[in-house]
């Protein structure tokens, strides 16, 4: 039973990064702006957020308010991420750029970026930003007391448990309002579907891709820290690709918010599985296999590759996703 409730918590952690990343692409898509550049947007929130938690602890302000700390790094992930994205808003929706080139670049140019600035700050070779360990919630937080050997419930819940959860959960439930129940909402997916139309009764499609695209940058941002509390090792100005498992996640989710939750929770399973391939029984060990133990490492994104081409050609992406919008045109 521990090691299911292990599961079911790593589960619902690694799900959270790729599920508001995921929403953050869907934003900017259902505008009508590819945003391939989620990684690099990842990237750019983990570090300025990790830079921030780093600073609070060493000043001992952060393990004296954790929560309050963590709730302000997750503000300077999204707030980062999202004046980062409106790079891509310029290029593609200003410039009228090719969306996919615009994306690749940001997302060279992200790592390089934060290699260089974590040196400057921590020196040549210190390329790991290390996280303070207050940043997980644990049961003193809420006067409890953990016991010496946790229970199906205590290790589910308080394992591995971060602000970033509920928060992006609450996010979950705001774009679902958002999308489907606010005039905001209904603009945003006409421009993503006929641009023209929207533009003819008053809509402003620029501004619209815009926000689109700045609400993507924000999410993914908060996404690139909830991806390296998730990971613990520090941040290494990598997100391991989650970036482009998140648009895999949105695709499969068919740009809706509760089907890429369920893709999330789905694609997440099967990492934990490949993390935890050691300490189940029913899985084949391969033994005598040299690295055996990368083979169900390389699971998620074999079930990605494969989930995609059996539901790719089901999928329907927004009608004007990838083009940039002449008004005169119209």
């Amino acid at each position: 039973m521990i090691i299911l409730a292990n599961i079911m918590s790593a589960t619902i952690i690694f799900a959270i990064p790729l599920l508001v990343v995921a929403l953050g692409g869907m934003f900017s898509e259902r505008s009508g702006t590819i945003n391939i550049a989620l990684e690099g947007i990842m990237i750019i929130g983990a570090l300025f957020s990790c830079l921030y938690l780093n600073s609070v602890s060493v000043s001992g302000w952060g393990a004296a308010n954790p929560l309050l700390a963590m709730f302000f790094a997750i503000l300077i992930a999204g707030l980062s991420g999202l004046i980062f994205s409106l790079l891509l808003a310029l290029a593609s929706v200003s410039l009228k750029a090719d969306q996919t080139i615009g994306g690749t670049a940001l997302n060279m140019f992200a790592p390089a970026f934060a290699i260089v600035l974590t040196w400057a700050i921590q020196g040549q070779g210190q390329t790991t930003i290390i996280i303070p360990t207050w940043v997980r919630i644990s049961q003193s937080i809420f006067g409890l007391t953990p016991s010496k050997t946790p229970g199906f419930l205590e290790t589910f819940f308080f394992k591995d448990f971060f602000l970033t959860t509920p928060i992006v959960l609450l996010l979950l439930a705001i774009t679902v309002f958002v999308i489907y129940k606010t005039k905001f909402g209904l603009r945003l997916r006409s421009c993503g579907e006929h641009p023209q139309a929207a533009d003819s009764v008053g809509i402003n499609v620029y501004a619209l891709r815009y926000t689109g695209v700045a609400i993507s940058g924000c999410l993914g941002g908060i996404g690139g820290l909830a991806f390296t509390v998730a990971a613990g090792s520090g941040f290494q100005s990598t997100v391991a690709g989650y970036g482009f498992f998140a648009l895999a996640v949105m695709i499969f989710g068919n740009w809706k918010p509760m089907r890429i939750f369920g893709a999330a929770l789905f694609f997440a399973l099967f990492k934990v599985i490949g993390s935890y391939s050691a300490s189940l029984p029913f899985l084949p060990s391969f033994t005598g296999i040299k690295n055996s133990d990368y083979i169900y490492q390389m699971l998620p994104y074999i079930v990605t590759m494969v989930v995609l081409v059996f539901t790719s050609k089901k999928s329907r992406a927004p009608k004007a996703e990838g083009i940039p919008y002449d008004k005169s045109t119209r």
